[in-house]
């Protein structure tokens, strides 16, 4: 019986919860009530009648015989209620939540759930399930006693509790009901390795690895950093902090710590977190690479845009929404911490996958100011109360202790008992310091981009790194022909292409086969997770862990006889306003008179401690609106998933280009958009292939007909010649830059 079935399984994934025995019991009944609206007639007559494979989903149809999912919540306020008085009743909407929640998303009570539970038809819904006559199995709630004495993190910890048992309840659904529409969906769900079997596989790669590297004092650097991961694997679970400088090989020597740390530990799976979807499918290759002796599925690879389309359930979105179920998974923040504050019954399905995890958090200092502080307690209750651990790897470390940054006067909550992984982080940014880094005279006296440019040109080899795509094209006009451009205005597959382009060309001009000059201009996408390696760097004035990143992507492996050049201006226009305004104000302040090293690790605890005071670290109030109310168990959980958002993207518009070296690929693709819509995979692959800019701008371009809608939220660029620029990407005019766009 499927009730009984999703019971069953809702108690098994939240067994790794504490305390298990309790919490298995409210995911037991959960499972057991929460289709209890079924038993109406109506509803087994609609079922019967129906030849819809979504017909058990509530809302898919009109009338009122298709809702099923009060009835549960409402029978459990009752029942216990009457067994075990006023408090059986209270704690009893903790159920109520779950259960009239599991298709529709996690309710507000005020404004939501309290006032659907009073509606005559949900009183009718349970009446008609009763006078049905369930089983008394299914009825009785046994010698469960609800006791809210229990939560893990108390109080502060309801919220993250109630959206873990929601996880529990939404994927058994989904499981239960999948293995019953199709008997071999569960087979293919399964064939992963084991992380025992990764972690040999890991072992054999970094030998080889090591036996073909050339004996550089970078290499040899790299090694004691993979030693030192290694060996630090058997502390305790609980929070680290990765400090390497870039170029260090965090990326392999996190994955190192993360292994051991599963296998000493018994953890089920290892979550790499990374802010930019421009190098996760980087990030991706090279894991793939790491385990390519274990096959071709070896780990989950999951974007914000791989998602299903954000609409009601089918049966086809449910099989796109993850649930995280393997050994190593490869995400964005967007998907990580949207997913740990969301409502929606596909976002929330993954989170009780999250427990027992390693998490390793790539560029920590990405993580989003104004969702700063929510962030940090919930990481603080995974690492509590939900067996994580959680890994800040990053070169430059925002240190997020409670001691660093965080002053409980203030009520602001830091992470506690962060343990630095690298014995000695001062000695080992001493070793691979690789460049000088020349500072402006002037803070306050901006350099025409005229001035920039001459300087620009007179480089045979040089990077020059600007916060906006406007300035990045500003630059490029002025600079002399051949000089090459990235910015988000060009589609992923063209970044690539002409990223491959630079690498192989310094490659060849270190091995002096290019005698010609290579220049590029870009904006900041080329800042995080991208190995290039220049002799000169540009970056204009940014936050002082942007110019370290830029920092990072010069004389990356310590391959000049001497140090390599890093040239802080001060652009014509300020940063936007904002995060990277703030930044740069802080960087001012930081370093306005700096003599020493501009990069030197200890000026990061000023930079960020005047960063973070400037900014509202809970900046959409999330805090409060999942504080419960004791006296009812109000929580804001609709609200907090609304407000939560990485990135704003209302104002944003989704571009398929037509990028001229992909174009028959990309035909084919919007060939089988226009005759079958659009299927995940089908996105998923069109995404390398979008540019995302201002709505009014896409609109403006639909108007004048340079774009087509062929379904919402996603345009398509009609075929118009120069439109697409084979070096600059997406023409637009006056088109603001969005930081936080290419994140997604």
């Amino acid at each position: 019986m499927h009730l009984q079935s999703v019971a069953g399984i809702a108690a098994y994934f939240s067994e790794a919860f504490e305390p298990a025995a309790v919490t298995q019991r409210w995911a037991y009944l959960a499972g057991l009530w929460h289709d209890l609206g079924k038993y109406r007639p109506g509803f087994q007559r609609y079922l019967l009648q129906s030849d819809n494979p979504d017909a058990h989903i509530e809302g898919k149809v009109g009338g009122r015989e298709k809702t099923h999912s009060a009835a549960g919540a409402l029978w459990a306020m009752r029942k216990l209620g009457e067994v075990h008085g006023p408090n059986g009743a209270l704690a009893a909407r903790v159920l109520a939540y779950l259960i009239a929640s599991h298709h529709a998303g996690l309710y507000d009570w005020d404004g939501g759930l309290k006032e659907r539970l009073e509606e005559t038809d949900c009183q009718t819904e349970l009446q008609e399930s009763l006078a049905a006559s369930p089983p008394e199995s299914i009825l009785n709630h046994g010698d469960f006693v609800p006791s809210l004495n229990q939560i893990p993190g108390g109080s502060a910890g309801f919220a993250l509790w109630v959206r873990m048992l929601f996880s529990c309840l939404v994927d058994a659904d989904f499981l239960d009901t999948e293995a019953h529409f199709d008997a071999g969906k569960p087979a293919r769900r399964e064939g992963f390795p084991a992380l025992d079997q990764m972690l040999a596989a890991f072992d054999e790669h970094m030998v080889s690895k090591a036996a073909a590297a050339s004996a550089t004092p970078v290499n040899t650097l790299r090694a004691d950093i993979l030693r030192q991961c290694r060996e630090k694997a058997a502390l305790p679970a609980g929070f680290f902090s990765l400090t390497v400088p870039t170029g260090g090989g965090k990326t392999l020597s996190s994955l190192a710590f993360a292994l051991k740390h599963a296998h000493a530990h018994g953890k089920r799976r290892v979550i790499y977190a990374i802010p930019y979807t421009s190098i996760i499918e980087q990030t991706a290759d090279v894991f793939r690479e790491v385990f390519k002796t274990l096959g071709d599925e070896v780990l989950i690879e999951h974007h914000s845009q791989a998602d299903a389309a954000d609409k009601d359930e089918t049966a086809r979105s449910r099989l796109a929404c993850e649930n995280w179920d393997g050994p190593l998974v490869v995400t964005t923040n967007v998907q990580l911490f949207e997913s740990l504050f969301a409502s929606k019954t596909s976002r929330c399905r993954k989170l009780h996958n999250i427990v027992d995890s390693i998490i390793v958090l790539d560029e920590a200092q990405q993580l989003p100011p104004e969702f700063l502080q929510p962030i940090l307690d919930a990481l603080n209750l995974l690492v509590k109360h939900y067996g994580a651990t959680v890994v800040l790897c990053t070169a430059t470390q925002p240190a997020l202790n409670t001691t660093d940054y965080f002053d409980a006067s203030s009520n602001l909550r830091g992470l506690e008992n962060v343990r630095e992984i690298i014995d000695d982080p001062d000695a080992l940014f001493g070793a691979l310091k690789r460049v000088d880094v020349a500072l402006p005279q002037d803070w306050n006296t901006p350099t025409p981009w005229t001035d920039t440019a001459a300087q620009l040109g007179a480089e045979d080899c040089v990077l020059a790194i600007v916060g906006t795509r406007k300035a990045a094209r500003q630059l490029h006009r002025l600079l002399p022909p051949g000089t090459l451009h990235l910015s988000a205005l060009m589609c992923g597959a063209h970044r690539k292409t002409v990223i491959d382009h630079i690498k192989t060309r310094l490659k060849a001009k270190r091995d002096g086969y290019d005698l010609q000059p290579l220049r590029v201009v870009s904006t900041q996408l080329v800042e995080a997770g991208v190995d290039i390696d220049f002799p000169v760097v540009y970056r204009a004035l940014a936050g002082l862990d942007s110019i370290a990143q830029a920092a990072g992507r010069c004389n990356r492996e310590g391959r000049l006889d001497g140090k390599g050049r890093v040239v802080v201006f001060v652009p014509p226009e300020p940063p936007p306003l904002g995060h990277l305004r703030k930044g740069a104000q802080a960087c001012i302040s930081t370093l306005h008179g700096q003599q020493a090293d501009p990069l030197a690790r200890a000026l990061f605890a000023t930079y960020f401690r005047d960063f973070y005071s400037k900014v509202d670290l809970d900046g959409k109030k999330i805090v409060s609106m999942l504080k419960v109310e004791p006296k009812t168990l109000g929580v804001q959980f609709r609200s907090a998933a609304d407000a939560f958002r990485l990135i704003d993207d209302k104002d944003s518009a989704t571009v398929v280009v037509r990028y001229a070296q992909h174009r028959d690929e990309i035909e084919k693709l919007l060939g089988i958009l226009a005759a079958e819509g659009p299927a995940r995979w089908l996105m998923r692959k069109l995404q390398r292939y979008t540019v995302s800019i201002h709505k009014r701008m896409a609109d403006k371009m639909l108007e004048q007909g340079d774009l087509t809608l062929p379904m919402p939220g996603l345009y398509v660029q009609q075929d118009v010649n120069g439109l697409y620029h084979p070096l600059l990407g997406l023409q637009v005019e006056d088109v603001p830059f969005n930081p936080h766009l290419h994140y997604l």
